[in-house]
């Protein structure tokens, strides 16, 4: 083979398991590089987690689903944020058996350095169709999947096919019966139901 030859022939795509091992390296690297370790990669995702979920899913139990984790390693680490100050448990008066966990004015705090946000920047570079074009990829992987494990899938109303929109009033939600709030149609819901996502 010439290096005219070698130079000139385009390179073969990616298999979908180097494609995959590409998206768990993302993964790896938003953790490996920050220079604040104070927390796990866990007590971020959950510190994440209830900073972004709605009125209906801020409990230990949605976080243990959203995180594929144990009910108990769940608590764990919701217990150890809340004794760092960064969360707090409140009485849920729509259900006696659970707690509600919020996020405090240091949790917040802290988020303000998540390590996210340096992948963040990075999509936030991608022209607007690329970006769209992935997010859709992205939706797409993450519903097959979970549907393969029986998982829950997380989203926001305002893509979930539960929302009502179709008064001109508030959005109705007939999952769990209620209005809904505008700060609640781009927070993170147990309930999501997604429709098939457009990859065209």
């Amino acid at each position: 083979m010439t290096a005219e030859t070698r130079f000139t022939t385009a390179p073969e795509p990616a298999t979908a398991s180097q494609v995959a091992e590409q998206i768990v390296h993302l993964a790896r690297l938003v953790h490996g590089g920050t220079s604040d370790q104070c927390l796990t990669p866990a007590q971020w995702t959950a510190l994440r987690y209830f900073a972004r979920a709605n009125r209906f899913s801020r409990t230990p139990s949605a976080f243990s689903e959203f995180h594929a984790t144990t009910r108990g390693t769940a608590s764990q680490t919701v217990k150890s944020l809340i004794s760092a100050g960064l969360l707090e448990r409140h009485a849920n008066q729509s259900d006696g058996r659970s707690s509600l966990i919020e996020v405090t004015p240091a949790g917040h705090e802290k988020l303000q350095n998540d390590p996210l946000s340096a992948l963040t920047r990075a999509i936030d570079l991608l022209p607007e169709a690329e970006r769209a074009r992935f997010t859709a990829v992205i939706a797409h992987l993450a519903t097959r999947l979970a549907r393969e494990r029986t998982a829950p899938l997380f989203g926001n109303c305002g893509d979930c096919g539960h929302c009502d929109t179709t008064d001109s009033g508030p959005a109705y939600c007939r999952c769990t019966q209620s209005l809904l709030a505008q700060e609640d149609m781009n927070a993170l819901c147990v309930d999501f139901s997604p429709a098939a996502p457009n990859l065209r």
